[in-house]
């Protein structure tokens, strides 16, 4: 993941580690986190794998600066119009870079995956009656208080999600 964040970045022009880093944790940072130890080395994959290009500024600090490559661009473009999966909330990072991605798969992939979370929302519905009829009778509800205060964040989180989803897909003002 970090070397297609990484190429994400890249996108917007040549940057040196730090500013990939900088930029990163000031707009994706909330989901996503990068640390030097893990970036610098895939900076080195990348540029091993023809995806990006490493230049020397010969500068005071000796600071290298990266840009992205055509066959860099060719693969992040290719796995950003893949479609959105819900796995460690990647999806999110895919759509932050949506911006380069033609609206036809944009908007094809954001409904898949809205039509993907209508799905959970209505299996948890359904589980939350039946754990609701199940609470009805027992004695003590309050043992489980906690695990169902988690069902419910669940289903909130993904009406919320879907809300969002909406209104990214028709480009309302948020």
């Amino acid at each position: 993941m970090i070397e297609l964040v990484t190429l994400g970045m890249l996108m917007q022009g040549k940057m040196s580690g730090y500013d990939i880093k900088k930029i990163t944790e000031q707009s994706v940072g909330i989901f996503y986190k990068m640390s030097y130890g893990s970036l610098y080395p895939a900076l080195k994959r990348l540029v091993q794998s023809a995806f990006v290009t490493e230049e020397e500024t010969n500068d005071s600090k000796n600071k290298k600066i990266y840009s992205i490559t055509d066959r860099g661009r060719a693969h992040f473009m290719q796995w950003l119009g893949e479609p959105l999966q819900a796995n460690k909330r990647e999806y999110l990072i895919k759509i932050f870079f949506y911006d380069y991605l033609d609206e036809p798969t944009k908007k094809q992939n954001l409904m898949a995956y809205q039509q993907n979370i209508a799905r959970h929302i209505a299996q948890m519905e359904v589980v939350q009656g039946i754990v609701s009829k199940e609470l009805e009778q027992l004695e003590n509800k309050d043992q489980y208080y906690y695990r169902v205060s988690v069902m419910h964040y669940g289903l909130d989180f993904f009406k919320m999600e879907n809300e969002w989803l909406k209104k990214i897909i028709e480009k309302e003002e948020l």
